[in-house]
C-alpha cells in the first residue's frame, strides 16, 4: 500500500513524533511505500518529501515579522494547500494517516483528502478537537467547559492567559467544528478508550471510533538483566504543573528515597534550585540515557494532574521491567495492572502518592515477566496487523 503519514513535527519531539515516526518504520519494514508530509524545522529529519513542507511556524518562539503566519496557519494557508495537493498529485497514497495537525498545519490537509476521496485515518493523541486550549486543564484542575460551549477559551483566557492567543484559539475551533472534522475523517483512532470515550461525550461519532493501544519499538527496551535494580525511583518528561510535577516533588521531600528527574519545561530552574539531597535532576536525555535510567529505578512515576491519553512513558518503562506507579487520570489506569505492573494513585493528592510510593517499594515485583508481558503487549507486529485492518476496511 502507498501510505502517507502527517504530523505537524517530523523529529522526536515527544510522544505523537515518536508514534509517527516508529510507524514510519514498521511500514517500511513491512514493505510499504510511505510518504511523510510534516513542517520545515531545524531538527527536522531528512526526507525525499521535504520540498513539499511548509514554512516553520512556533508559537513558542514569536517573531513579529511572522505575524500574519501565526495568525492565519490555523485555518488553512495557501502555501499548505498547495504543497499538501503537490504530493498528493506526486504520491497518489491509498490511505492518508493524521496525527497532530492542528494550528501548525491545520486540519485543511484533512479536508484536501477527503475531498480527493481519499481515504483518511486520524490518531488522536490529545483533546485538541474537544478543547480549543488543546489540554482540558485550567486552574490547576481538569475542564471540560468547551466541550458544549467553545467560547469559554475567550471568557477564562486559556490560552496562555492571552486574549489575542485565545481568540485565535476560539476562531480556530469554529472553523474545524466536531461536524467538519467527522467528514472529514473515516476513522479516528483512540490509543486509549478514555479518550474514545471523550470523544463520544464530545457528541463525536462512536463508529468512527477505533481504540488501539500504542506501539513501541521494543528491540531498543530489551536488556541483560531485568533485575539489576537500584534504589531509587524515577520520573521522565515535561517538567510542567500540569503533568503533577509538583505533586511528585512534594511527595518526595517527605520520603528518605532517592528521586531522579529528567526532562524539561516551565519548572526547570525551580527543580534546579531545590536543596534536598534526595532529588536529582538530570537534564534533558536521548534514549540511551533513559533506558538506563528506568531500566534499574525501583518504578516510574507518571504523576499527572492533567488527561493523559496513553503516556508512552508508562509503556517504554513496563517494556524495560520497571513497574509504573500512575496517577488515576485520562488512560493511565489502562496501562497498569494493580499490583503486578504497578500501582494508581489519586491525582493531585500527595498524601495518597507519598503513601503508594512506600507501598511500590514494599511490594515484590517480577521485572522479569513485566519485560516479557509488555513487549508482547505493546509490540510493534500485533499493532500493525490491527491497524493494517482499519487500512483495509
Amino acid at each position: 500500500m502507498k501510505i502517507l503519514l502527517s504530523n505537524k513535527f517530523y523529529y522526536r519531539r515527544a510522544g505523537a513524533e515518536v508514534y509517527m515516526i516508529n510507524l514510519e518504520e514498521i511500514l517500511k519494514t513491512k514493505g510499504h511505500d510511505v510518504a511523510v508530509f510534516s513542517m520545515q524545522h531545524p531538527q527536522g529529519l531528512p526526507s525525499p518529501y521535504a520540498k513539499y513542507f511548509p514554512k516553520t511556524v512556533e508559537y513558542g518562539q514569536l517573531d513579529a515579522k511572522q505575524v500574519i503566519l501565526y495568525v492565519t496557519r490555523p485555518f488553512g494557508t495557501r502555501e499548505v494547500k498547495r504543497k499538501f495537493n503537490a504530493l498528493l498529485d506526486e504520491f497518489q497514497p491509498d490511505v492518508v494517516h493524521f496525527n497532530n495537525m492542528h494550528t501548525q498545519i491545520s486540519p485543511v490537509v484533512v479536508q484536501i483528502a477527503k475531498q480527493r476521496k481519499m481515504k483518511t485515518v486520524w490518531t488522536i493523541h490529545d483533546t485538541k478537537t474537544l478543547c480549543p486550549a488543546f489540554c482540558c486543564f485550567r486552574d490547576h484542575q481538569t475542564c471540560e467547559l468547551c466541550f458544549t460551549d467553545k467560547r469559554n477559551v475567550l471568557k477564562y483566557r486559556c490560552m496562555k492567559g492571552s486574549l489575542p492567543a485565545s481568540i485565535i484559539a476560539y476562531l480556530e475551533a469554529k472553523k474545524w467544528s466536531r461536524e467538519k472534522l467527522e467528514k472529514y475523517t473515516d476513522v479516528f483512532l483512540c490509543p486509549s478508550q478514555f479518550m474514545a470515550n471523550k470523544l463520544i461525550q464530545g457528541g463525536f461519532n462512536p463508529e468512527k471510533m477505533v481504540t488501539l493501544c500504542n506501539f513501541i519499538d521494543i528491540e531498543k527496551t530489551k536488556r541483560e538483566n531485568y533485575n539489576d535494580k537500584e534504589d531509587y525511583f524515577c520520573y521522565i518528561g515535561q517538567l510542567e504543573v500540569e503533568k503533577g510535577v509538583k505533586t511528585l516533588i512534594d511527595a518526595a521531600k517527605q520520603l528518605p528515597y532517592p528521586l531522579k528527574l529528567a526532562g524539561r519545561g516551565s519548572m526547570t530552574d525551580e527543580i534546579q534550585s531545590l536543596e534536598n539531597k534526595n532529588i536529582e535532576y538530570l537534564g534533558f536525555q536521548q534514549w540511551d540515557n533513559i533506558k538506563e535510567i528506568v531500566g534499574k529505578a525501583r518504578f516510574l512515576v507518571c504523576p499527572s494532574v492533567a488527561y493523559e491519553n496513553n503516556p508512552l512513558t508508562v509503556i517504554e518503562a513496563q517494556c524495560l521491567g520497571t513497574p509504573a506507579l500512575g496517577a488515576i487520570c485520562g488512560g493511565i489506569p489502562e496501562l497498569i495492572n494493580t499490583g503486578k505492573t504497578g500501582l494508581t494513585f489519586e491525582p493531585g493528592n500527595v498524601a495518597d502518592l507519598k503513601e503508594k510510593i512506600e507501598q511500590m517499594y514494599a511490594i515484590d515485583f517480577d521485572f522479569a515477566q513485566i519485560a516479557q508481558e509488555s513487549q508482547i503487549r505493546y509490540s510493534a507486529e500485533y499493532y500493525y496487523q490491527e491497524l493494517l485492518k482499519i487500512y483495509q476496511s
